[in-house]
């Protein structure tokens, strides 16, 4: 019997090495490939550990694609005021866009990640689902959203029953994978190693330092800022302001070249709005339906209704006002331990 083949991502870290382990223990045919997304890019780690596993390994050169469809948006999102996830849009256009393209061009039965997430067959909604995985702390179904759900059976994700880093790391070990066994998380933005999103901004666009007003919500002037893409929703610090309470960044009118900032209170928003919305499971109404909502990758659900509007937006209401809504950022949705789906926030209001 022929075996069903796997294309798996590979960065050369130990969660997607573990996951060839894994998938070739499960007796899958399975090929790595890193995406070339820089010339920084090395694929060593990932080709030695393919070649000890004794399974195929391929690049595939993907920079072109990459500054389109990721570095060019966030500097886009930066250029209008909007805080962007670069890792949902690599998601969304790369890895499961692009990649899922080449592993059907390899006649590959199914695409798979390193990804701490589970895709599920649920008998209640009789479709193949998207859900967390079983470690709440490493769980990434929430830059997952934007898979098409038609292609929900045809991804495998071999870390999603894994209840600790740890345990995944001891398999590497015990496996003979000591090159990537010990390496560390990935934590700042791929083609930001430094963490510096401003320098990185500031070298590669047309995005430069740019005075303007820093005002009250009534449009009282209390000092200057250096350029909007300098600030973020719910920031406190850093401002060079003096005022009788704590002040936090509440919003920006691009066109007047404005940071706006309001007390404590301004920061919690009853309602916003959303766009691009991706829905994962078929059947559902929207319209009144109670869901969590993580707005944030490293936010807590809140609990929050639904309200379907034209133009694929949709309408969250909180139960609570919610904190630091920040237009760019992607809102997404829970029914217990499945996603129902999400979008990016367009805006946020009382």
């Amino acid at each position: 019997m022929k075996k069903e083949k796997v294309l798996l991502g590979m960065s050369g870290g130990v969660d997607s090495s573990v996951a060839a382990l894994l998938l070739k223990k499960q007796g899958y045919e399975v090929i790595g490939v890193t995406l070339s997304l820089s010339n920084t890019t090395d694929a060593s780690d990932a080709k030695e550990v393919c070649n000890k596993l004794g399974i195929e390994h391929i690049s595939i050169d993907m920079q072109e694609s990459f500054k389109k469809y990721v570095i060019d948006n966030f500097i886009d999102c930066y250029s209008h005021a909007l805080t962007p996830n670069p890792c949902i849009e690599c998601n969304r256009k790369l890895k499961f866009g692009e990649m899922f393209k080449k592993a059907k061009e390899l006649d590959c039965d199914f695409l798979a990640t390193g990804h701490y997430a589970k895709i599920e067959y649920s008998e209640k909604y009789n479709q193949y689902v998207l859900e967390k995985c079983n470690n709440p702390d490493k769980d990434q179904s929430y830059v997952l959203y934007t898979l098409p759900k038609e292609i929900l059976d045809k991804i495998k994700f071999p870390l999603g029953n894994f209840k600790s880093k740890d345990e995944i790391r001891k398999i590497a070990k015990d496996n003979d994978l000591s090159v990537v066994a010990n390496k560390p998380d990935s934590e700042d933005i791929c083609f930001i190693p430094d963490g510096n999103y401003k320098k990185f901004l500031e070298e590669n666009s047309k995005i430069k330092p740019k005075p303007g007003n820093i005002v009250m919500k009534d449009g009282t002037i209390l000092g200057q800022h250096n350029g909007l893409y300098r600030y973020t929703i719910g920031q406190r610090k850093g401002m060079g302001i003096s005022y009788k309470e704590p002040l936090f960044v509440i919003g920006f009118n691009v066109l007047k070249n404005e940071l706006i900032v309001g007390t404590k209170d301004d920061v919690y928003k009853h309602e916003a709005i959303i766009n691009n919305v991706n829905i994962l499971i078929d059947g559902i109404n929207i319209n009144n339906l109670q869901v969590g909502v993580k707005t944030r990758y490293t936010k807590k659900e809140s609990r929050a209704k639904l309200e379907q509007l034209d133009n694929n937006k949709i309408k969250i209401k909180f139960e609570v006002p919610e904190k630091s809504l920040t237009p760019g950022q992607s809102a997404v949705f829970y029914l217990e331990n499945t996603v129902l789906g999400g979008g990016i926030i367009e805006k946020a209001f009382n």
